[in-house]
Order: structure tokens, then C-alpha cells, then sequence
């Protein structure tokens, strides 16, 4: 099948699977119609035919993921507050104080918290079992435990927030 025949055939199929597709993915149809021909046309193995559903939720996925991680660049935008946003090396100094005064506050919870918490925010990312096996506390403590530390840390965090 050519190129010709494959467009004249597939096409009406192709606008009405992007048509459905394009509002939940926040994208025009008509482009995610392009970027699906774009896929199709360039992996010429097998059937497009067969993959056409395939390839239209492909590109509706990735579209949204693109529209959630693009952000408009604006210089004059300011925060809700008010405030000018800062530079992004001023936000990332930022970022760093607030997680360090974080970490510093989860480590002065009283009890098992502060392991706890600390197990549950690794960067290993540990199953539940993993962190009951390692603290020595049944898998189905670990829930309640974690959401009383949290509400103290809440609690904490709020009163230093209220008596600067």
C-alpha cells in the first residue's frame, strides 16, 4: 500500500480517533492528527491500520504529559503574593532552607517519627514491609503511626509559623 493509498483510506478513521482523543488531552485535533501521522508514517513495520487506535492514545498521552511540564515564560509575572518571582538560583537556595528546616523539624518529633518519616521520604523509595522489617513495627501500624507523625509535625510546624 502507498503513501497516497494509506492517507485516503486511513483518514477519515484517523480524524474521528483524534477528534475523540484531542479535548481530554488538552491538544488541537488537528495537531495531534499530524503527530500521529508522523508516528505512523515513520514506523513502517506491521499494519498502521492496526495500530492507528494505538498511535492516537500514544500521542494524546504524550501531549499531556508535554502541556504539564511546559510552563509560559513570563518576566513581569509576579506570585500571588504579590512578590516578584525570584531567579532560579534563588529559588533552588530557597528550596534547599525550607527542606533543611524541614528535615530539621521532622528530626525533633518525639518517638519513632523522625525514623519513620525518614524511612518514608528515602530516596530508595522502600516498600511498607521493607520499613516495618526495618523499624521493627507490624506492616499495618505503619499507616496510623505515619499520620499521627504527621499531624504532629503539622502541629509543630504551625506553631513555629504563628511565634516568629
Amino acid at each position: 500500500m502507498t503513501q497516497s493509498d494509506l492517507l485516503t483510506r486511513l483518514s477519515p478513521l484517523l480524524k474521528a480517533e483524534c477528534a475523540a482523543e484531542a479535548s481530554a488531552a488538552g491538544v488541537d485535533a488537528a495537531d495531534l492528527e499530524q503527530a500521529v501521522w508522523v508516528r505512523l508514517l515513520s514506523e513502517r513495520d506491521g499494519q498502521p491500520a492496526v495500530r492507528l487506535h494505538a498511535a492516537v492514545r500514544a500521542e494524546a498521552r504524550a501531549a499531556r504529559r508535554r502541556a504539564r511540564r511546559e510552563v509560559p515564560y513570563d518576566p513581569t509575572a509576579a506570585e500571588p503574593s504579590g512578590r516578584r518571582l525570584e531567579s532560579g538560583v534563588e529559588q533552588q537556595v530557597l528550596a534547599a532552607e525550607a527542606g533543611r528546616e524541614l528535615r530539621a523539624a521532622v528530626r525533633r518529633l518525639p518517638g519513632r517519627c523522625p525514623r519513620l518519616l525518614a524511612a518514608l521520604l528515602s530516596r530508595s523509595d522502600p516498600t511498607y514491609r521493607e520499613i516495618a522489617g526495618k523499624l521493627g513495627m507490624s506492616q499495618g501500624s505503619l499507616g496510623p503511626v505515619r499520620s499521627r507523625c504527621l499531624g504532629c509535625l503539622r502541629r509543630m510546624l504551625l506553631a513555629e509559623i504563628a511565634a516568629p
